[in-house]
């Protein structure tokens, strides 16, 4: 297997820039996830490693090599598509061959390698049977096993489980993971959804508007988000923010709330010389008991979200709106009063006009 290293890359489409200046390194043998909203470019930029799209600027390595100009078919790459892209005519079998015979592999070889795949992912006794005769996740299968019978230096994978109902999903995941660890493979993977980023990628690339903005494992991007955008794009619930001003030295005021800050952070704060500061709060931090609480923020039930293990309350306070990821067995019902606080080493904070992170 290689790495992937995309050097200065940009796209554009007319004037719009699709993809601008993306310098990223793939890791050998990683399992790497880009992950974004509709429309953040992470498509395009897997798309110009696959050679489906062409570079406007910038160069593409697979291994040590330039493959900028290279054509796809010569770049040595697997990719799996978002709608399997089987062939309905064909048998499991042949659509797992097609490629090899493609590449005048002997048919013996064919038959060994076609074989072995399909053990691998649990469909040998498919081989014989049409797409149209499958499920949605054994179809996916069937395209995984296309991409990995060659063994190639690389697999693309663009939203491969976006089509597949949310249990086979699960399945599919743990199957992908599974896939990665046995084939040592070079994995990159696009996905808008943060349950696959979270669970699957060893590390997370996030873009925004064709523009690189965090590089981290799953759990640095969540605990110290780069940006705003990435505060407010990355958790489910999303993370509180609220609009802060200046209370004391060592405190902020949000939601007409005084906020304490530990000491290190108030000072970074003075360090960064933000005109303006947003606090961020994740759900999970607002808590009904909290031992020394850096601020405690009370407020009317708007909406209670049962989730069998827990609960998603919205809580109307002041000017803003906070939610709270609470225990199930707190009884809490619409319209009533409720106090939640958060400990100091919880609060985050981001300049509210670059929306850049304050802080480690």
């Amino acid at each position: 297997m290689a790495r992937v290293f995309y050097e200065g890359i940009s796209k554009r489409f007319g004037d719009t820039y699709a993809v601008r200046d993306l310098t990223l390194e793939i890791d050998d043998d990683e399992f790497f996830v880009l992950l974004g909203p509709s429309g953040c470019g992470k498509t395009t930029a897997l798309r110009m490693a696959a050679g489906l799209e062409e570079a406007s600027e910038g160069n593409i390595y697979i291994g040590e090599r330039n493959v900028t100009d290279v054509p796809a078919k010569d770049r040595d790459l697997a990719m799996v598509f978002q709608n399997y892209a089987l062939y309905p005519h064909m048998s499991v079998y042949d659509n797992i061959a097609f490629g090899l015979r493609m590449r005048k592999y002997r048919k013996t070889e064919i038959d060994g390698l076609v074989r072995d795949a399909a053990r691998t992912l649990g469909i040998d006794e498919f081989l014989k049977r049409k797409p149209g005769q499958l499920s949605g996740g054994q179809r996916q299968r069937v395209a995984l096993g296309r991409a990995i019978v060659r063994r190639p230096l690389a697999f693309l994978m663009d939203e491969p489980l976006s089509n597949l109902d949310s249990k086979m999903r699960v399945q599919m995941r743990a199957e992908l993971i599974r896939l990665h660890r046995e084939l040592d493979g070079t994995f990159l993977y696009v996905t808008h959804d943060q349950v696959e980023a979270m669970t699957m990628g060893q590390r997370v690339a996030i873009l925004d508007q064709g523009r690189l903005q965090q590089v981290g494992s799953p759990q640095d991007v969540y605990d110290r988000p780069a940006n705003l955008f990435v505060a407010s794009f990355i958790g489910s619930p999303a993370m509180n923010l609220l609009e802060a001003e200046r209370a004391s030295a060592n405190g902020l005021r949000a939601a007409g709330v005084d906020v304490a800050l530990p000491d290190s952070l108030a000072q970074q704060l003075a360090n960064a010389g933000a005109a303006s500061v947003t606090i961020g709060l994740r759900p999970e931090h607002l808590a009904i008991e909290v031992t020394d609480p850096a601020a405690t923020f009370e407020g009317t039930v708007d909406l209670v979200e049962a989730l069998g293990s827990e609960q998603h309350v919205t809580l109307h306070v002041a000017d803003a709106r906070l939610i709270a990821n609470l225990p199930a067995a707190s009884r809490i019902e619409h319209g009533s009063s409720l106090r939640v606080s958060v400990a100091k080493e919880h609060v985050q904070l981001f300049d509210a006009t670059t929306g850049e992170r304050i802080g480690p």
